[in-house]
């Protein structure tokens, strides 16, 4: 017996006893957990650390339960019901396998999209069920609130599946699988100066995501920025938004917004006559389905948009996109990769620990998609070294998304694509990396 098969059976020995005494917190165990995002009140609780555990079903096989916060309502659902679907896949990759000697369960709580509708979904998962591992979530904002509120301070690993903000890199241990929204900043910037733009009018939501990402754009933009204010999430009109930036006769207009607020401004943009007034180029959250179907055909022709993008042409992604369509009857977006990405990871992170802590997961957890180990394309590839007597290090986890490669400050390696409107449909304008 080598080494690495001796502190694979020693590692084993740990789970599967601290999965039969019951050591800390049942409330994660199966079949208790809601699937579809209800359930929880919301009220958190005292005493909680993360210090969960799994315990057993009853056919015998041991059940690891994490929790995941996912925007299932409000302005933010439409990439949280991506989330589910890479979600699902990845559950079923996962327990196909198999994960510690056992099966991966999620307990799900709905954060509404908004930064106190997360912190109460976190506090159900993370202080009343004790969950030591916690996925989420979208909104950069929401990502912020639940680990300064919730997890900060605690053994919880907290895994963003969709956050871009550059101010998650402030918080080592909060972990994303999107590129920050720097490169994106610096992407938009570089674009602007390309086409030959010497002005700019920023509007920029609200919130973390908006604050930072603007930012990041004033900082790297060599041109002239003659519009720079926010605006609330949810309102019913921003004329008063698109009113002001059509005053400054800015040769671009850069928005930092969601989609549901973008395809208002959109709309009443068309409605004044101002559309072709100047250039138009947004971040990730204004490209998608709602935007198009909302604005009037042709309106945002040439607009341009930068995106956290995916090696489409890897095997392993083409083998997800392949699955997902057969599944879904459409095809995946980036963030459907980031979603799944973090749900194997975390099985990555159980099967690679010595214990169902989340002290012990947030030390390998890093470790298993590092370029240092042989790169492994799935999780039975990464489950099979680990299960062969191989460490942490052992693994490179090259997700479907990318090759992750997490750094000391929980940020990942990224790929950006630029799209164009053209005929009222987005087209790639090629890759970034981010």
């Amino acid at each position: 017996m080598n080494d690495h098969d001796k502190r694979s059976i020693d590692r084993r020995t740990v789970i599967k006893a601290a999965a039969s005494a019951g050591l800390v917190g049942l409330a994660g165990c199966s079949g208790g957990a809601p699937e579809d995002g209800d359930g929880g009140d919301g009220d958190g609780g005292d005493g909680g650390d993360g210090e969960s555990t799994d315990t057993s079903t009853d056919s015998g096989s041991e059940t690891y339960t994490i929790g995941m916060v996912d925007s299932l309502s409000g302005s933010l659902s439409a990439f949280g019901q991506r989330n589910q679907r890479g979600k699902e896949i990845a559950l079923d990759d996962v327990n196909s396998v198999g994960v510690g000697g056992g099966t991966l369960e999620i307990s799900q709580q709905d954060d509404q999209s908004t930064s106190q509708g997360g912190v109460s979904a976190a506090q159900t998962l993370v202080n009343q069920e004790g969950v030591p591992l916690l996925i989420g979530t979208v909104g950069s904002g929401v990502s912020t609130a639940i680990h300064e509120s919730v997890v900060q301070n605690t053994d919880v690993v907290q895994i963003s599946q969709n956050s871009t903000s550059p101010n998650l890199t402030n918080f080592p241990d909060l972990l994303r699988m999107p590129p920050a929204g720097k490169a994106q900043a610096e992407a938009i910037s570089s674009l602007l100066s390309e086409d030959g733009n010497e002005s700019a009018a920023l509007a920029w939501i609200n919130n973390d995501y908006g604050q930072s990402v603007g930012e990041a754009f004033i900082e790297a933009y060599d041109g002239e920025i003659v519009y720079n204010e926010p605006h609330d999430q949810g309102q019913s009109s921003y004329s008063s938004t698109i009113s002001s930036m059509s005053d400054t006769d800015a040769d671009a207009w850069v928005f930092i917004t969601y989609q549901p607020e973008f395809a208002t401004m959109s709309q009443e943009a068309f409605d004044l006559g101002v559309t072709d007034q100047a250039a138009w180029y947004g971040g990730d959250s204004v490209k998608g389905p709602k935007v198009l179907e909302s604005a009037p055909e042709g309106s945002l022709d040439g607009m341009k948009a930068v995106v956290p993008s995916v090696p489409q042409d890897a095997e392993n992604y083409q083998a997800f996109v392949s699955e997902f369509e057969e599944r879904f009857g459409e095809e995946p977006t980036s963030w459907s990769a980031y979603a799944y990405d973090a749900v194997i990871v975390s099985a990555l992170a159980i099967e690679a620990a010595d214990e169902f802590t989340g002290s012990a997961l947030m030390e390998v957890v890093r470790d298993v998609t590092r370029p240092e180990g042989e790169e492994a394309t799935t999780y039975e590839e990464a489950h099979e070294i680990l299960a062969n007597g191989g460490s942490p290090s052992d693994v490179d986890y090259t997700g479907v998304s990318g090759p992750i490669d997490l750094d000391e400050n929980g940020d990942p390696v990224g790929l950006l694509q630029v799209f164009e409107v053209v005929d009222h449909a987005y087209e790639s304008a090629g890759f970034i990396e981010g």
